[in-house]
């Protein structure tokens, strides 16, 4: 009867150790993981500063009239290349008058 018992808890050991093996090796696998990840998110935060370094520098307003000069042959607006535009005195109320009907009929619509 002591001999059964002294082996099942000698089983009983082997198995903890195995258990606690494998759960410290699963544990460091898991840790590797996650350093990783922590560099690769490290990694993208500082590509996507330099993205946004770029796109500011892209946008700048000099480059933009730099190409605009070059590239698209445009310049500044002058008084003899601008063309105005007049609408006829009726058509500026009318449309007004018509915004707000909508605007009108919006609010009465809304529960």
């Amino acid at each position: 009867m002591v001999i059964r018992l002294n082996i099942l808890l000698l089983v009983l050991v082997v198995l903890s150790a195995l258990a606690l093996v494998h759960v410290r090796y699963d544990s460091r696998l898991l840790y590797s993981e996650l350093d990783q990840q922590i560099r690769l998110t490290r990694q993208l935060e500082t590509d996507a500063d330099t993205l946004k370094v770029a796109v500011r520098a892209q946008a700048a307003a000099s480059r933009v009239e730099g190409f605009a000069r070059t590239e698209l042959q445009m310049g500044p607006a002058t008084p003899p290349t601008t063309r105005y535009v007049h609408e006829p005195a009726g058509r500026s109320a009318r449309l007004l008058a018509e915004e707000l009907n909508r605007a009108q009929e919006d609010e009465g619509a809304e529960p």
